[in-house]
């Protein structure tokens, strides 16, 4: 786990600027806010603005970053009012609480955009909750986040818009077809809003003013999953990154008592394992989250061991409420998930091919590499999708075997069309009739795989020419092979993959 997070490839470093840029927008946001006189408290409530925009807006223009960010407190003012309203209301505050998880979670329909304005919504409420916000507070408040989020885009628009220097990611939403019901967002909407109204009442009977703990347990379960499966696992890799971070609480929080230097300092380490570990390890981003935490309540004057095993405490009822929800209340199972999500990622194969073959053949507007990009993101999400099933504990062995087979045999896609992005974007490689015959055979082998098995013509895994040594020939080969032995794990689930 721990070489997965620090050691695991960091193509062109993105990750490490992302934290890195992340470190100093949030810490510029805190030094404004501090320098303004604003409270303690208005001060945590900016930077977790700052936070916030600099993590969950992840429009694939830097354009629609700069938009999304301009629309965050104008979503979030309005709840923070609301929710400083309502508190000293318990019911009604409750219920606007759980009003705020659905929308969220709905608003995911509406892709990256929709999720940011989600997220920072159910923050916005979720900290009046923490700070125990007050309608006389709202002005400091408000001037605070106004005041954040013009720092951090400061940082991610001016000083440091490092992706203007990349090809701009293609958006690789959740599927979202079907109406009513059927639409996997309105289902997570109505499983989060019930899972959230478990914790809340399981919270508050385990304390009355810690409660929101477990609404956020659950809530954080849901984001950036789909099916069951991957709604159990998360929920054990929350769980788990929590009592580990408490355990690091104890060990350095409690000592420092708060003080300012040192907590700035850990808090500032802590923001950066938040950015660099969240693409690779959940488990180790709950961690850094669980030590800022509690730097954070140790600022405060409210950290002791007590504190800490409540929160692990809401933590699992939290998660419970998660891991009941997505079982009982209109259930999405992982295979369906999974299918759609191999189904794209063949199509991108496909895909990346076909444009290595365009620029090959001397097209000017071809991009492979825009689509190997894609590629890695929808893999990513295949990996997602199937980790309940290569998960330790995963009972069923040949499952398991099964979805490691695929996992392994699609990274080999994924290697191959790296490979085969390359050698087109060298400017003295040429098209020839061999290479448009490897392309028909990948196609041939794509096709044979996605479509359903009457009618279609499948590739012959004879028809390839192994004796050929040309580099970007012998990319195709190799990936026109490894699609034929997908066939095998993908065809022993009994299933045909579901069109997307």
């Amino acid at each position: 786990m721990l070489k997965r997070a620090f050691i695991a490839p960091d193509p062109g470093r993105v990750r490490l600027r992302f934290a890195s840029r992340a470190v100093l927008g949030i810490g510029l946001a805190v030094v404004l806010c501090g320098l303004a006189g604003h409270s303690l408290a208005a001060t945590i409530t900016g930077g977790l603005a700052a936070l916030l925009a600099l993590f969950t807006v992840t429009d694939p223009t830097v354009r629609g970053q700069a938009v999304t960010t301009a629309f965050l407190p104008v979503v979030g003012l309005p709840v923070l009012a609301l929710a400083a309203v309502l508190h000293e209301l318990p019911v009604a505050r409750d219920l606007a609480f759980l009003a705020v998880v659905g929308a969220g979670v709905y608003a995911r329909r509406w892709g990256p955009r929709g999720h940011s304005l989600g997220v920072f919504a159910f923050m916005t409420y979720f900290a009046a909750q923490f700070l125990h916000t007050v309608p006389g507070q709202l002005p400091e408040l408000y001037a605070a986040v106004l005041l954040s989020l013009a720092a951090s885009s400061a940082v991610r628009f001016g000083l440091w818009c490092y992706e203007r220097t990349l090809p701009a990611p293609v958006a690789v939403a959740v599927p979202t077809g079907g109406t009513g019901l059927a639409r996997i967002t309105t289902r997570q909407a109505v499983q989060a809003t019930v899972g959230a109204a478990f914790a809340l009442a399981a919270g508050q009977a385990l304390s009355d003013q810690r409660w929101y703990w477990a609404v956020g347990a659950t809530w954080w379960v849901f984001v950036n999953t789909t099916s069951r499966g991957e709604t159990l696992v998360r929920g054990f890799r929350r769980f788990l990154g929590t009592v580990i971070g408490i355990v690091l609480g104890l060990l350095v929080a409690v000592p420092l008592h708060g003080e300012p230097v040192a907590t700035a300092v850990i808090v500032a380490v802590s923001v950066f394992g938040i950015f660099y570990t969240a693409a690779v390890s959940y488990t180790w981003m709950m961690l850094a989250v669980t030590v800022m935490a509690s730097m954070l309540y140790g600022l405060l004057g409210l950290l002791d061991p007590a504190l800490l095993a409540l929160r692990a405490t809401e933590t699992a009822v939290g998660a419970l409420g998660a891991v009941l929800a997505v079982l009982l209340v209109l259930p999405v199972t992982t295979h369906a998930v999974t299918d759609a999500w191999v189904e794209r990622a063949l199509r991108c194969v496909h895909a990346c091919t076909a444009e290595a073959a365009a620029r090959l053949a001397g097209s000017p507007t071809a991009d492979p590499a825009a689509r190997v990009a894609e590629l890695e993101q929808i893999l990513a999400r295949v990996r997602l999708s199937l980790a309940p099933l290569v998960h330790p504990l995963a009972p069923m062995k040949a499952r398991k075997a099964r979805a490691r087979h695929v996992l392994a045999l699609l990274d080999d896609c994924a290697r191959e069309v790296r490979g085969l992005a390359s050698v087109a974007a060298d400017p003295v490689a040429s098209h020839d009739a061999r290479l448009a015959a490897a392309c028909w055979r990948v196609e041939a082998a794509v096709e044979a795989l996605t479509a359903p098995p009457s009618g279609v013509r499948r590739a012959d895994p004879q028809s390839s020419d192994s004796t050929e040594t040309e580099p970007v020939l012998l990319h195709l080969h190799a990936l026109e092979q490894a699609l034929l032995q997908l066939a095998v794990p993908l065809s022993s689930s009994g299933r045909v993959p579901a069109r997307v």
